[in-house]
């Protein structure tokens, strides 16, 4: 089943969309060697073994690769094609290029993984882009996010950021009934020269047996 389309051609700005484009081999330095795994063992322990995962705006491949070496079964996707070649020559996988509005999976995925991806998505299709991530889930799965704590859309070098708290989540998901939190909790950025910023980070599960579309 296909779900049906309820948001705008591009749920990304498309400046976003260029700057990673061309700054993705500086992306993809910046990020590949980051230590993510105190939060997967809090989104991985959710999730049956050997599962399927979806990394959805998986950028360097990084985390792909780390839940593929645990046995998971792993699929991927970036918004920008360069850096989709360079997470697939690292993580070896295919890595689709794709955005969040082209999601069309039905009770596919166990659990997705949105790590500081969600956040480029405009506050206005949010909601949307939850309701067919929700649906690509199976029942009871989960999906992990992260945001930069705060309130608002802004515009920082050449990128466009949604920022969310826990106000904002709890507003989301009154919208996005067929997701649930699991728990929420507040990071700093595990970057060193980035310690200062902080993080909403998630774990979202669906609650509904059927697909929330029709």
């Amino acid at each position: 089943m296909r779900l049906v389309s309820l948001i705008p051609k591009s749920a990304m700005p498309a400046s976003t969309s260029d700057y990673y484009e061309s700054h993705a081999r500086q992306f993809f330095d910046d990020t590949i060697a980051v230590d993510m795994s105190p939060l997967y063992e809090r989104f991985l322990w959710r999730l049956p073994k050997q599962g399927c995962i979806l990394d959805a705006g998986c950028g360097s491949g990084r985390d792909a690769l780390a839940f593929r070496k645990r046995g998971y079964k792993v699929t991927a996707f970036d918004a920008s094609p360069t850096l989709a070649d360079l997470a697939a020559a690292y993580c070896r996988l295919r890595v689709e290029v794709m955005r969040f509005e082209d999601l069309e999976w039905h009770s596919r995925f166990d659990g997705i993984w949105a790590c500081a991806s969600l956040l480029h998505v405009g506050a206005a299709e949010l909601s949307d882009v939850l309701f067919r991530m929700a649906g690509a889930l199976k029942p009871q799965g989960v999906i992990y996010a992260s945001f930069k704590y705060g309130q608002g859309e802004r515009d920082h070098n050449g990128r466009r950021f949604t920022d969310l708290n826990e106000a904002g989540l709890t507003a989301l998901l009154q919208v996005v009934r067929s997701l649930e939190a699991l728990e929420t909790w507040i990071t700093t950025d595990l970057r060193p020269d980035r310690a200062t910023e902080y993080w909403l980070n998630t774990l979202l599960v669906r609650t509904e047996s059927k697909c929330p579309s029709t």
